[in-house]
Order: C-alpha cells, then structure tokens, then sequence
C-alpha cells in the first residue's frame, strides 16, 4: 500500500514542501495538512504500518529522522533537533519509540 492510497498527493507534496527548511517541522500542523487529522483510527493506522519501515510494530528513532520521505520520496531528512521532539511528543510510554496506538493518539491531539 502506498501512502497516495490513503491521503491526496497535492496535500502530500503541500504538506512537505511547507517544511522544506531546516528546523521547520511542526508534526501537528504536518497532520493536519497532509490529511491525516481527518481520517479514520483504521486509515491513521494505515499510514504507521507505512511509516514503520523494518515492521517492528513501532517507528523508532531511526525511522523518524526519515519521516517525510515515508509520505514522498522529495521529503526531506529530519534533523537529529526535529527527529528527538517527535519522538518525544510521542513516546507516551518512554520506551524509545512510537506504538501504533501513540501514533494515533498524536494525530489525534494534533
């Protein structure tokens, strides 16, 4: 499955390209224009299976850092500043990564 199976390609490429400069990610306003705020539990999940690269069942600091690349390939790298406050604003049980389900409570409160 492809992440253009679930959000529009025009919010997608919007949604990146309004990040493009380093140090501008905001996951919360990210979110909300890529679509993904106004999903369902289901499709929000969808889109963490995508993120979640080796398929652990979690996305790990590694796999954040390359969060935008998982919606587009034109996504740009987090930096190590960005990738550390996701993976905080996150990481409801302080175990180093994001479960499906903090995942979704992000969306959620974004």
């Amino acid at each position: 499955m492809a992440m253009t199976d679930l959000l529009s390609a025009e919010d997608i490429k919007k949604a990146v390209g309004a990040f493009s400069a380093a140090e501008s990610f905001n996951y919360k306003k990210f979110f909300e224009m890529v679509g993904l705020k106004k999903k369902s539990p289901e499709d929000v999940k969808k889109v963490f299976h995508i993120l979640d690269k080796d398929k652990s069942g979690f996305i790990e600091e590694e796999e954040l850092k390359f969060v935008l690349k998982g919606f587009t390939p034109e996504g740009r790298d987090l930096s190590d500043k960005e990738t550390k406050a996701l993976l905080a604003a996150g990481d409801k049980d302080g175990d180093g990564k994001i479960g499906a389900d903090e995942f979704a409570t992000m969306v959620a409160e974004s």
